[in-house]
């Protein structure tokens, strides 16, 4: 034994692939939409986390049904950053490493493949990894794992995308022990089909694999997907606009050029993957997984954008009604005059009146490029894009090792080196000749004959044509390694315990395509290389009290380092990290309940967890420097707590009962620090006194998810049948918040003009930092399936799902506050009040799909 031990621990460190063997979910034809939820929920900037986060547990109610009937709402797991929730896919982190955050649309489109997953919460243990503080899903993308047959489906629908088709053939294990396996998915939809106008949808999913049982302790199995999509994207707005409109849809990326519509923000992303796998059956104790993966990942998004003109975008606040009349306080005699009420009223008819006045007039911005052209100026209105591509390798493997009956060691480590490619391409020029590389915004502070106006000082003025890149371009390389180990033991057979841990190191480093010329010696080439030491331990019980009844609980403390998106104080201009940037440190903890009998099973579950010098990152314009600025946010400290429960009630042997929920916290518990850059000054807040400002953003939400969700579900399966009917209630959705809002400086300032930010003493007043929340409310959708057997072994399914019967479009999804503020840089006050006009997304009305699969 102890030589078999030895050589496996070899083969453990060399191995050249992994992932833990799970069993296929069986799930019922009202689960074939489980996934579609998926890419209808990415955000507006596509930069944006998706903000969903799927979770299951086979004996937990609540975790097992909240992915799918919260889906749209963006629900998130305990309002925890998805960065917290770790996907695998054969024994293999899938997290994006700069982000940490696993992107759903990588496997958008693959809904068969995907329904193998096992699904880990907090705390329970698994075979590969220590579950993270928002749980871990592990899929299993073997071609032996599939159900074997073809499967035709067809879809049609009025959500993102219209319609759907999909083919599947899983061969099985053949006698000679091949097994193949393959899928391929189109979705579609048209700017005329799409729910919201001036968005269209056009993706091609495919899956092809192959595995070899080579005797009966291993087989190997190589798989490859990808997912090619090009969507158009919705923006969101404000309310006033939204009431102009008279569509709570009203979509202002798009417009009309040439009579046809064309939208401005426009993805395309193609991240295509290959995966190996070895399963090695060292004997009935011990298993060894390895895999190896390696993806190409290719993301672009286009923009508007303007050079020396006026903003194109048809929301600009510039041409809104309340930019000209004060319809907040009646006491601003300077902004409600007669004639502010006159230009109100025009504004007002001209943004409600024809569509095209409130969109995009790309035939506008075509013939004042042209003019522009005629002159031997640069374009005024182009469209860029911003890319994100990534080349990532990852190894991982993955030990088994039944010590006996009672006890399960489980141990692996995993290998990831990631190379994120960051630029920005011009994409249109609009009909204009030419454009310079030259950062036009910073022209006043400094001359045009000055470096510092260059946007690489190593190719002066260089002419940008369409495809060229400019404005930034850099690599963000990312290394990481990772050990863990989890003992697991069923103890006087009342009692399953486990302690779990993992230690790893993360290094990063960014490398300069450009010499920014405000940052001659600091931007071109690579910077200096930051090293972190992480990792943590987590312990957790189930004991069975008899009966049916039981308690769970676990306890964890885990150091992470920070993510490479934010380490960097402005990686489009230099080379540094972020000041003060240290490893964030993650406490957790729950204790439950559960009870099992003939008619009910039920589950409650109390928790909490503590994050301590977290840092956060964001880049918008900041009127008070009059500038776009990069934002650093260190130090942040969060509490997360709450109480969720499932109950299902078995009324008859076809009609259940569920009623399932959660109450929670998601804030912030401190006031962090705060440094900022002005793009077009290459200052620093901190510059002349080395000290950063104080952000007063203690008490701020998590958002864009519902802190309160609770559903009532009413199912009937029996014959073949699914009914479902569910009805769900949500409250206390909060918007993400504005730091400039809140730095000290614009607190001092704003005290200035408005006199209501300190109270009495001094006292920043809670009033005067309050964060802008979303409407919330009650939300009925309904489902009905039919499975039929056929002759030879075929079936066919029929599946009709309707989200949101009662058309209630009141309820907010997310949005944010704006990063603008209600006075000028001159200290006078503005009609418009942004403070007042968060931007917003708005639940979707009554919308719905027709399911039909056909197997055989």
């Amino acid at each position: 034994m102890n030589k078999k031990l030895k050589f496996v621990m070899m083969a453990l460190c060399v191995a050249p692939v992994a992932m833990a063997q799970t069993e296929i979910d069986s799930l019922g034809v009202q689960d074939e939409q489980a996934f579609t939820f998926t890419e209808a929920q990415l955000g507006e900037d596509d930069d944006m986390s998706q903000n969903v986060t799927i979770t299951g547990s086979n004996s937990n109610i609540y975790a097992s049904q909240v992915g799918y009937l919260f889906s749209p709402m963006r629900f998130r797991y305990r309002a925890l950053n998805q960065k917290y929730n770790d996907i695998y896919i054969n024994g293999v982190q899938m997290n994006d490493m700069e982000t940490g955050q696993f992107r759903y649309s990588i496997v958008g489109g693959l809904n068969q493949q995907t329904r193998g997953v096992e699904n880990s919460l907090p705390f329970e243990d698994n075979n590969f990894s220590m579950s993270g503080m928002a749980g871990s899903n592990n899929y299993n993308f073997r071609p032996s794992a599939f159900a074997t047959g073809h499967r035709f489906t067809l879809s049609g629908a009025n959500r993102n995308y219209t319609l759907r088709g999909m083919y599947t053939y899983n061969s099985g294990v053949k006698e000679n022990g091949w097994a193949y396996s393959a899928n391929l998915t189109y979705r579609w939809a048209n700017m005329n089909t799409s729910y919201v106008e001036g968005t269209f949808y056009n993706a091609l999913s495919y899956f092809f694999g192959a595995e070899k049982f080579i005797n009966d302790q291993h087989h190997i199995s190589l798989v490859t997907w990808g997912n090619p999509t090009e969507r158009a994207s919705q923006g969101a707005a404000t309310d006033e606009m939204y009431w102009l409109a008279n569509n709570r849809f009203y979509n202002p990326n798009w417009g009309f050029q040439n009579g046809k519509k064309r939208n401005s923000r426009v993805v395309n992303d193609f991240a295509p993957t290959a995966m190996f796998t070895w399963d090695w059956q060292i004997n009935d104790q011990m298993k060894l997984v390895t895999t190896l993966t390696g993806r190409y990942s290719m993301y672009k998004s286009t923009k508007l954008n303007y050079n020396n003109s006026d903003n194109p975008h048809p929301n600009y606040w510039k041409n809104l009604p309340s930019s000209y009349f004060d319809v907040w306080d009646e006491s601003d005699v300077n902004n409600r005059t007669e004639q502010c009420a006159s230009d109100w009223l025009r504004a007002k008819n001209l943004m409600s009146g024809y569509q095209r006045d409130r969109q995009i007039d790309f035939d506008k911005l075509y013939l004042a490029n042209r003019n522009a052209a005629l002159q031997g100026a640069d374009a005024m209105y182009f469209i860029q894009a911003k890319h994100n591509d990534n080349l990532n390798v990852a190894l991982a493997s993955n030990l088994n090792f039944d010590l006996n009956k009672d006890q399960r060691l489980n141990m692996g480590f995993q290998l990831a080196t990631n190379k994120g490619m960051h630029y920005q391409t011009m994409d249109d020029l609009l009909g204009a000749s030419v454009y310079h590389n030259i950062n036009t915004y910073a022209i006043g502070n400094y001359s045009a004959l000055d470096p510092e106006v260059q946007y690489d000082a190593n190719h002066p003025n260089a002419v940008v044509r369409e495809g060229d890149r400019f404005g930034y371009d850099y690599n963000i390389f990312v290394n990481k390694a990772n050990v863990w180990m989890t003992y697991a033991a069923d103890i006087a057979g009342n009692t399953h315990a486990f302690v779990s841990g993992r230690i790893g190191g993360v290094e990063m480093q960014r490398e300069g395509k450009m010499r920014n010329g405000m940052f001659l010696n600091n931007s071109y080439g690579k910077s200096k290389t930051a090293h972190f030491l992480e990792g943590g331990g987590k312990a957790g019980a189930v004991i069975n009290l008899g009966h049916g009844h039981s308690i769970n609980g676990g306890v964890g403390v885990e150091v992470r380092a920070p993510q490479a998106q934010s380490a960097f104080v402005s990686p489009e201009m230099n080379n540094d990290f972020v000041v003060d940037l240290k490893n964030e440190k993650n406490y957790s903890a729950e204790i439950g309940y559960q009870m099992q009998n003939s008619w009910l099973k039920a589950n409650i579950m109390a928790y909490g967890a503590i994050v301590e010098d977290a840092t956060e990152w964001q880049n918008f314009y900041f009127d008070d420097i009059n500038s776009f600025s990069y934002v650093s946010m260190t130090g942040i400290s969060k509490e997360y707590y709450g109480v969720e429960w499932g109950l299902n009630f078995k009324l008859t042997d076809a009609i259940n009962l569920k009623t399932l929920g959660t109450i929670s916290e998601a804030r912030n518990t401190n006031n962090a620090q705060v440094w900022y850059m002005s793009s077009t000054k290459g200052t620093f807040n901190d510059a002349n006194d080395n000290k950063p400002e104080v952000v007063y953003n203690k008490n701020m939400r998590e958002s864009g998810t519902p802190l309160t969700a609770l559903s009532l579900v009413l199912s009937y399966h029996k014959g073949g049948w699914f009914i479902d009917l569910n009805g769900n209630y949500y409250d206390r959705i909060y918007l993400g918040y504005s730091p400039s809002y809140r730095y000290s400086s614009t607190l001092a300032a704003r005290e200035k003009i408005e006199h209501n930010v300190y109270d009495a003493n001094g006292n920043v007043m809670e009033s005067a930092v309050e964060q802008a929340k979303g409407h919330g409310g009650f939300m009925l959708d309904a489902s009905i399936g039919k499975s039929i057997n056929l002759k030879r072994g075929h079936s066919m399914s029929i599946n009709l799902s309707v989200t949101n019967l009662l058309n209630n479009q009141n309820i907010v999804t997310g949005g944010y506050e704006q990063s603008r503020s209600d006075y000028t840089a001159s200290g006078n006050v503005r009609a418009y009040k942004f403070s007042k006009n968060p931007m917003k997304f708005y639940a979707y009305g009554i919308n719905g799909m027709l399911n039909i699969a056909y197997k055989f």
